[in-house]
């Protein structure tokens, strides 16, 4: 059985039917290195066949050990800051991150400039250092800075490169929990709209036939007066993609002033009713599913709880 140890190394067993095989072609196609690993894995001769250094020619026999370390200590990227996180998962190749509203996944412009710190990356590299861990920040997915929830983060780079076309196929369930105008009619679909930047707004994007290809669905929850709590899962990946789509529907997010929102008298957010609840994926390591799942945070809990008080039903 593979293992991953302490420092960053991956072991595994030759098995017989690998017996004779050249110890680099084994380590590519046994480990999944991409390519450019790979070769950074050999020019820092971080590889070992038991327990010594070898060459890359050298043939296998069944029951040795190969090991490779596929995690080197290396710089975080951004400057670590002692932020306090909520993380609700973790394990030796990912962990997942409930993140809070109004903070950014990652710095708009270079470390270290001014509004370059209190980002997420910032604090998850405090939350590491604190552990003694010296890693590169690797986001696999993104958030917008007024999204709340789930945003999971890959340990080295081969745990992100094997969930990096996973998500860009759609393979990654993300769920979010959208609070919106009005009522869908039908109370779930598919949204499949091609979106594109808006030409007059840099940061806005728009429902457009020259687009990228969209895909969203959504699924109604409950049902307020004037309004309703959707289950939307992202089938690609846009800029702005939920929030674009569901006011391209007619019902855009509560708060979201950029797509046509309001605010709720009673329950002003100052950001969009928008929040990851769930993320699922198949380890590519452990082989064996992954759901991680974030509550909604208090300020939509306080709007859900307003639109309640007018009036509610579930479908």
């Amino acid at each position: 059985m593979d293992a991953f140890e302490r420092g960053g190394w991956w072991t595994a067993v030759v098995r017989p039917d690998e017996d004779g095989e050249a110890l680099g072609r084994l380590m590519r196609r046994r480990f999944g290195l991409t390519g450019r690993l790979y070769q950074r894995i050999v020019h820092a001769r971080a590889f070992r066949l038991n327990g010594r250094m070898s060459h890359t020619a050298a043939r296998v026999r069944a029951g040795d050990r190969i090991s490779v370390r596929i995690a080197p200590p290396e710089s975080y990227g951004v400057t670590p800051e002692p932020i306090p996180i909520r993380v609700v998962y973790e394990d030796a190749h990912y962990f997942a991150v409930d993140k809070p509203p109004g903070m950014l996944v990652h710095p708009i412009g270079r470390d270290g400039e001014p509004g370059s710190g209190g980002t997420l990356a910032a604090a998850v590299a405090g939350w590491l250092q604190a552990r003694g861990i010296r890693t590169r920040i690797r986001p696999v997915n993104r958030l917008d800075r007024e999204t709340s929830g789930l945003v999971l983060f890959a340990r080295h780079a081969l745990a992100h490169a094997r969930l990096d076309a996973p998500l860009r196929r759609g393979m990654i369930d993300r769920r979010y929990l959208a609070v919106v105008h009005g009522v869908p009619d039908p109370p779930e679909g598919e949204i499949d709209a091609p979106i594109a930047r808006d030409p007059a707004h840099s940061e806005r994007r728009i429902v457009a036939p020259d687009g990228q290809p969209a895909r969203t669905r959504y699924r109604t929850l409950a049902v307020y007066a004037g309004a309703a709590l959707l289950d939307v899962a992202l089938m690609t990946g846009r800029t702005h993609q939920i929030r674009v789509h569901l006011s391209h529907l007619g019902h855009p997010l509560f708060g979201d002033r950029t797509y046509g929102g309001r605010e709720h008298p009673a329950a002003p957010l100052g950001r969009q009713a928008l929040h990851a609840y769930r993320l699922a994926f198949h380890h590519p390591f452990e082989d064996r599913p992954v759901t991680v799942e974030a509550p909604l945070p208090p300020d939509l809990e306080r709007l859900l709880q307003a639109l309640a008080n007018q009036g509610t039903g579930a479908v």
